[in-house]
């Protein structure tokens, strides 16, 4: 498959900030019809209810529905800290077809990341990811799954040396500004494939350094995982028309590329 790198790409249908709105209960709807909704999911929010966090009073999914008034189906997923486009279907016809079309690889997702280290200036990784089982919620699923095919592009935007020793290794810490493009849907593959290329995202605290993460909430203010699903490419599944969504990034990545003089590269 082609390395995809420009994703303002002819005949997309490039939908502008002035379709979206915050919603009165704080949800930030970037696109709505009459059969679709997405929303700018905020980092830390989870999609939907879970019984691993009893304390949680909001959920992805219910502020939509609240937002929009009309039952909504999640046809991907997000990690909870990571922040970005989060598409729903309003049928249950929609749905399955959207979930089809992630599953053939017919929907591309751009994301943006900040990783410790100097990254190639773009590649691809091509490497099977094993079945990562969570102590509570996957304490009755299947540990022999065989590893299942996981590819992910990356394009380095900007990188910068800051003159910081946070390894005791080295004098100073350099990191870069990556877009990921990934082709398959593996739980936390990008993550799990930065962190193979031993270039961890920034505030990924599963499979990021810890130093880097303390670092950037120190110096930065930032805690966050530095991962946002950025641009959501597809076909509308009722006329066919192509679609470009875009999630604006927050204050805390704005804070970033303000001090690392990276605000060009952030479209």
């Amino acid at each position: 498959m082609r390395c995809r790198f420009i994703w303002a790409s002819r005949g997309k249908t490039v939908l502008s900030q002035a379709q979206s709105r915050i919603a009165t209960n704080g949800i930030h709807i970037i696109y709505e019809d009459d059969s679709l909704v997405a929303i700018n999911k905020e980092a830390g929010l989870l999609v939907h209810r879970s019984w691993l966090d009893k304390g949680e009073t909001r959920f992805a999914v219910q502020l939509t529905r609240d937002a929009v008034g009309c039952h909504v189906f999640p046809v991907h997923r997000l990690d909870r800290p990571t922040s970005g486009v989060l598409l729903f279907a309003k049928n249950a016809v929609i749905a399955r077809q959207l979930s089809e079309a992630f599953s053939a690889h017919q929907i591309e997702k751009s994301y943006l990341a900040i990783v410790r280290g100097f990254m190639p200036a773009q590649g691809r990784l091509d490497y099977a990811l094993s079945f990562q089982a969570d102590a509570i919620a996957d304490k009755f699923a299947d540990l022999d799954k065989p590893a299942q095919e996981a590819i992910t592009y990356w394009q380095s935007l900007a990188q910068i040396e800051l003159p910081f020793a946070v390894s005791k290794k080295h004098a100073t810490s350099r990191y870069s500004l990556v877009r990921l493009l990934p082709e398959t849907g593996r739980k936390h593959q990008l993550r799990r494939h930065m962190a193979h290329l031993f270039h961890p995202i920034v505030g990924d605290t599963s499979h990021g350094e810890g130093r880097h993460n303390r670092f950037f909430r120190q110096h930065y203010g930032c805690g966050r995982l530095l991962l946002h699903a950025q641009h959501l490419n597809f076909r509308h599944p009722l006329n066919n028309t192509p679609l470009q969504l875009t999630a604006p990034l927050d204050s805390q990545w704005h804070q970033l590329a303000q001090a690392f003089n990276w605000q060009c590269y952030l479209n």
